[in-house]
């Protein structure tokens, strides 16, 4: 009985390892499962991640562009943020070739020592007015210096047509920036110009791939001072609404031309009445348009008959002229105000130049006539039928203006300290100097603006620097912006940075001393005006927490009080919010934390999905996603949330106050509309798409008719004939030395045998000469044919075997790795004919 007991009770252990045995095998093959799944999703998202760069790269409007990268963040799990929290993810996700090639721009560009590896402004938050070149350029450094940026732009489309002159910098700039990445035609040759729009499309790809937010169809409005349960300063905008009104910042870079909402005092500078004409006409890049040259730009004292020829023959007087071929054909001239007048194009003399120029007293169909009869002229009419491309209101893009009055801020920037939290406002581009059109100075100046703008942002970052230093720079690097030429700064382009050191010659960072700029701080703390130390070495700022902001000590309402009016501010279209009386309902109702992290990150958690979990499973869910996404530590288990009787107050209060400060100051998610990219991606893959190679005639041995040695195999004419012809031509010319020698001989001959008759003997035997070559013609030209398809056939059989090899090396390579990586076994047969013998293997067992 003991032995059967024994027996039995190894069986059972046997039984009991097995069941172990196999419950460890399945668990192992889920496991694998669930990680071939998660790798093939992987793999998925960033296939199409890959996709969508591709698409990004090409297209051409703002709301493609837009969509397409909200799409690709989305495939890769990734929001807008500072630098360091976004590009490096972004690179890794998106791995393509073309990807590859954009990233070591951006690397090189980051790389560079005055961004202090993406943390010299961390913790710095910007919001730009206007997208437009020079408020983008600067998104992007500060981008680059580790801030947060926001723009806002009041458009949802980009449209302009003008064209811009590009000094040297900046094509070197935007080359940098990766330009050719997405616009291949991007200042090729001698080429010097670009068009605003193209120019916008690229600087907001570089922009968005940087990790930069951008809001479209959102208009500024004035800043809000800290209050209430704000922190820091915030923007009222239209839509008033709009979430980005949340968005906290401490830097304000006006960037919207002329409107200037940041109200800068501005001064006037007036000369001679000058009326410039602008005209963009559509390229329909015809044969014809290609021809025509461009005009640079022509002054009447530089050709004098071409002006006079024009206003001979058309009644058009002008100073000067320039012509752009882009993707318009842009003319801007200046005409003067006699021949508008004469012309009908100004209906009424008038000595205002605003009340000359104005709306009533212009004739635009004449104006219309005026610029494209100009245009033809100066084309020498080699473009007939010129059509006006058409502006963002849907009219033909002709505008007329004085340039003469021009607009400068009196000053770059100010400080406003309200409550403790200081704001930088700034101006760049068109805001703070208006460019003088002839001269094309206007891209450049505002470029550089951008980067003088973003060194003062780097400047205020720094906690070792003062209010009054920092103003007092950034207004002796302004005094320069408006003396500068390409021949005024530094030579050497290609190290350009935000660094004002490296742009201007002889800089002096002290032109301007702290007490001439007290006037540009408006404060409540007179200790800001005391203040005027300076670290100009210090490579970034002493930010323990960057991104965090703390609530003020002064706040005369308790910590709970003030968490719950936020909370229930921020939730206030729930139906639970009503409920929650105290701070400690927060935890108590269970979706409370799920609703605000699904405000803000609806990607973590997706509110629809606690419909039906109870309290207890949805802060098991919260505190999992904070803790292990957020990053704030669990100080609780999900049940203690709901009882709180072990808890001290001030423990789960400093809770809940990190989570609101986490999510306090930025932009609640928005959900924008898809957008179908079918005609896109149709479109793309007709211009990128070529057709696959054709080795179906590879050895064919079918000579041309236009010569013998002609075949199939991909040989060069050249190299096929260059043997044959030379041997050929030694092989002539050996013939014809053999003929001299051997007529010579034959006609001393003669002549020594016909003795006192040597003349006739000679006569004679050159006569024989003669016939004995008519009749040896024909002979020698079959014989050289022979020789040459020998030759011929000689040539082909090397030709013919070397290939083969070749061919049969490479196969067989290729043979071994489909056969290894893919679902197909491949045989080759290299001997002619060729064969290629494709099975499918059986398809693998799944787990």
């Amino acid at each position: 009985m003991s032995r059967q007991h024994q027996r039995h009770h190894q069986t059972q252990q046997q039984q009991q390892l097995q069941q172990q045995q196999q419950q460890q095998q399945q668990q192992l093959t889920v496991q694998q499962q669930q990680q071939q799944q998660l790798l093939m999703a992987e793999h998925a998202a960033a296939a199409e991640a890959a996709e969508l760069f591709d698409l990004l790269c090409v297209a051409t409007t703002m709301r493609q562009i837009l969509a397409l990268h909200r799409t690709m963040c989305e495939a890769v799990g990734l929001r807008p943020s500072p630098l360091n929290d976004y590009y490096p993810k972004l690179k890794a996700k998106v791995r393509s070739w073309k990807a590859a090639a954009l990233w070591k721009k951006f690397d090189a560009r980051a790389a560079h020592r005055v961004y202090g590896k993406g943390t010299a402004c961390a913790g710095t938050r910007v919001l730009v007015i206007g997208a437009g070149p020079c408020g983008l350029r600067t998104a992007i450094e500060a981008q680059l210096l580790g801030a947060k940026v926001v723009v806002l732009e009041k458009r949802d489309r980009i449209s302009r047509n003008n064209v811009l002159h590009l000094w040297p910098f900046v094509i070197t700039d935007l080359r940098n920036l990766g330009a050719k990445k997405f616009y291949g035609k991007f200042c090729a040759g001698s080429i010097d110009h670009i068009s605003i729009r193209q120019l916008q499309c690229m600087l907001l790809k570089v922009a968005l791939l940087l990790g930069v937010e951008i809001h479209e169809g959102v208009s500024f409005e004035h800043a809000l001072e800290p209050g209430g349960d704000a922190v820091g300063w915030r923007a009222a905008v239209t839509p008033a609404d709009h979430p980005v009104s949340h968005y906290e910042f401490d830097v304000l870079i006006g960037a919207d031309g002329k409107r200037n909402m940041l109200d800068f005092r501005r001064k006037e500078f007036r000369g001679k009445l000058a009326i410039a004409i602008t005209a963009n006409f559509v390229n329909k890049k015809t044969e014809a348009e290609a021809k025509v040259e461009e005009i640079s730009g022509v002054a009447f004292i530089f050709n004098q008959a071409f002006f006079k020829e024009l206003y001979g023959k058309t009644g058009i007087d002008l100073e000067n002229i320039v012509y752009y071929k882009d993707e318009t054909h842009y003319f801007v001239m200046t005409a003067k105000k006699h021949s508008l007048i004469d012309k009908g194009v100004i209906i009424e003399d008038m000595a205002d130049p605003a009340e000359l120029l104005a709306g009533p007293n212009v004739d635009t169909q004449k104006l219309h006539d005026y610029a494209r009869e100009a245009a033809e002229f100066s084309t020498q009419y080699q473009m007939p039928n010129l059509e006006f491309a058409v502006n963002h209101y849907g009219k033909p893009d002709v505008a007329m203006f004085d340039f003469t009055s021009m607009f400068a801020a009196e000053m770059s920037c100010r400080v406003i300290v309200r409550k403790g939290c200081r704001l930088l406002q700034c101006l760049v581009g068109d805001s703070l100097l208006e460019p003088f059109w002839p001269t094309g100075s206007g891209c450049a100046r505002g470029f550089l603006s951008s980067m003088d703008a973003a060194y003062a942002i780097k400047l205020w970052s720094n906690p070792q620097n003062s209010t009054l230093g920092v103003l007092a720079q950034r207004e002796s690097i302004y005094r320069l912006l408006n003396q500068t030429t390409p021949d005024t700064l530094q030579r050497d382009i290609s190290a350009y940075t935000v660094d004002p050191a490296t742009r201007y010659p002889n800089l002096n960072r002290e032109s301007v001393n702290s007490w001439q700029v007290k006037h540009l701080i408006d404060t409540d703390d007179p200790s800001v005006l005391e203040q005027t130390f300076m670290d100009t070495q210090h490579a970034g700022p002493h930010v323990e927490t960057p991104g965090r902001r703390k609530r003020r000590s002064g706040d005369s309402m308790p910590q709970g009080a003030s968490l719950l009016r936020w909370i229930a501010a921020q939730l206030h279209s729930h139906q639970f919010v009503p409920e929650l009386k105290e701070p400690s309902d927060v935890l108590r109702n269970g979706r409370v934390l799920c609703g605000l992290i699904s405000r803000y990150r609806p990607d973590l958690i997706e509110f629809a999905v606690t419909k039906d979990m109870s309290p207890l499973e949805c802060n098991e869910l919260a505190f999992a996603v904070l803790e292990r996404e957020l990053g704030v530590k669990r100080i609780m288990s999900a049940k203690q949330s709901l009882e709180l009787t072990d808890i001290e107050s001030r423990i789960w209060l400093n809770y809940l106050d990190q989570i609101c400060e986490l999510f306090r100051g930025e932009i609640p998610h928005i959900k924008h509309p898809k957008m179908d990219f079918s005609d896109l991606r149709q479109k793309h893959r007709i211009n990128h798409t070529h057709a696959p190679p054709d080795f179906s005639k590879l050895l064919q041995m079918k000579p041309k008719a236009k010569s013998p040695m002609q075949d199939a195999v991909d040989v060069p004419t050249t190299v096929q004939r260059r043997s044959v012809l030379e041997e050929e031509r030694a092989k002539r010319q050996r013939r014809h030395e053999q003929l001299l020698n051997s007529g010579g001989a034959g006609t001393g001959t003669a002549g020594a045998a016909g003795g006192g008759s040597g003349v006739g003997g000679a006569t004679a035997g050159g006569g024989n000469l003669h016939h004995v070559g008519q009749n040896d013609t024909p002979r020698r030209s079959k014989k050289r044919r022979q020789t040459s398809d020998k030759t011929a056939n000689i040539v082909q059989l090397i030709l013919r075997t070397a290939l083969c090899h070749e061919l049969s090396t490479a196969i067989s390579a290729f043979e071994s790795s489909i056969n290894e990586v893919s679902s197909i076994s491949v045989q080759v047969v290299s001997s002619p004919p060729l064969h290629l013998y494709v099975t499918p293997h059986p398809p693998p067992t799944p787990y």
